[in-house]
């Protein structure tokens, strides 16, 4: 007996629906553990994450912490309470507090007027390639500040030529030391048209941009001068 088209078609769906069942059934025995075992996997390696996300937060507020207790140390003046408290830091796998940490260890050996070593932790920060690059530039230009006294001028302008340029973050500090290096070198025309660049520079602090105005007008009155001079010296001899 002929089927009717609707109970052709409901076969139709019933075989198909048994067909799929099978192929559900035969595809969950063949790989329903793997299943299982990815899913309680990725479940473990989430619930890791969270964990370690977790232990990373508690360890930076731990550190901010005594970052803070070291800092109010140095304030009420207890240099080796806020040493030990650094030292710890220093080890920190977190970028800014062991920053932090060692710059202010070359802050108390600068506090105990100890230029050496503090150039040294400076130049151990520089030149920690781990570190970012803003806190190697930025020791750099410390380390020469604790050790321009003793630095041959071509030695700082080699040195900080690079930082020592417009649109550079530490333009202003660089620039400073580079110009009072060209003066050491006799080249007033270079350290007064750096001056001049930083005094017209509104990134750079406040204080230093008006020194570099003071700096500037002084060099260019002694151009001034040296010029009016000169001109009546060589008027004399006509």
């Amino acid at each position: 007996m002929a089927l009717s088209p609707e109970s052709n078609e409901a076969f139709l769906r019933e075989v198909d629906d048994a067909l799929r069942q099978d192929q559900a059934l035969d595809f969950w025995r063949r790989y329903g553990r793997l299943l299982i075992v990815a899913i309680v996997g990725g479940l473990a390696v989430f619930g890791g994450y969270l964990f370690w996300q977790n232990r990373q937060h508690k360890a930076a507020e731990r550190e901010g912490e005594q970052l803070q207790v070291a800092y109010d140390d140095l304030a009420a003046g207890k240099l080796d309470a806020s040493a030990k408290t650094l030292a710890e830091l220093a080890q920190s796998k977190s970028d800014g507090y062991r920053a932090a940490a060692l710059f202010s260890q070359a802050d108390i050996a600068l506090r105990k007027e100890d230029l050496k070593g503090a150039a040294k932790q400076f130049a151990a920060i520089a030149g920690d390639q781990s570190m970012a690059k803003p806190f190697r530039d930025l020791a750099l230009i410390r380390q020469t500040m604790a050790e321009f006294d003793t630095l041959k001028p071509d030695v700082v302008v080699s040195r900080l030529r690079g930082l020592a340029a417009p649109g550079n973050p530490y333009f202003g500090s660089a620039g400073e030391l580079v110009a009072l290096a060209y003066l050491k070198q006799g080249r007033r025309d270079l350290a007064m048209r750096l001056y001049n660049q930083i005094a017209a520079t509104e990134s750079v602090p406040e204080s230093l941009r008006q020194r570099a105005v003071q700096m500037g007008a002084v060099l260019d009155t002694g151009a001034a001068q040296s010029g009016g001079t000169a001109g009546n010296e060589k008027a004399k001899q006509q």
